[in-house]
């Protein structure tokens, strides 16, 4: 008995730590523009959308597209994550959630821009790797540099895609509310 949860404490502790290796891949391919190495990080029948409607794909080869078509947009980038939480599942060892937060510096359609974000994630256990079944960004911010000090304390800061719109969080969020 001790044995088996031995086993299913170590299995848990490997899978997350491949979820966070699955996490900083991501980064790491998209500032080097590697289409090869995006379809491996998700599974054939996964999802990347953005909560303001930009990016939406269904499907690995759709997610490729859409980065091939966002890369003709988006020059040098460095993509980095900071806290990570992840949620295995009890039910089906292969499944788990997680929240991501982390931030971008891109150069978009020749600016700058600087972008705080947040991904919801489900990831997979597929041919036994650890991938992304779904991806949600939602932005806190994404704007040019020489707007940031302005552009921080606005509701509208996503600024990358013309006219500035609502940031997609925390004025989106409960709790948020009630301290206004």
């Amino acid at each position: 008995m001790q044995d088996s949860a031995l086993e299913w404490r170590l299995a848990r502790l490997e899978a997350r730590e491949n979820i966070r290796e699955l996490v900083a891949r991501y980064g790491l391919v998209i500032d080097d523009h590697d289409l090869p190495g995006i379809a491996r990080l998700f599974t054939e029948d996964a999802e990347f959308c953005s909560r303001d409607g930009v990016m939406q794909a269904h499907g690995r080869d759709a997610i490729v597209e859409q980065f091939v078509g966002r890369f003709k947009a988006l020059g040098i980038s460095n993509h980095f994550t900071h806290d990570h939480v992840i949620d295995l599942a009890e039910e089906d060892p292969a499944r788990g959630t997680g929240l991501v937060t982390s931030h971008a510096e891109v150069w978009r359609n020749g600016k700058a821009l600087l972008a705080a974000t947040r991904y919801y994630d489900r990831y997979r256990l597929e041919g036994g790797e650890w991938r992304f079944q779904r991806r949600e960004l939602a932005f806190l911010y994404y704007l040019p540099v020489d707007e940031y000090a302005e552009g921080l304390g606005s509701s509208l800061r996503q600024r990358a895609y013309g006219e500035p719109r609502a940031a997609d969080y925390p004025e989106a969020l409960p709790g948020w509310h009630d301290y206004r």
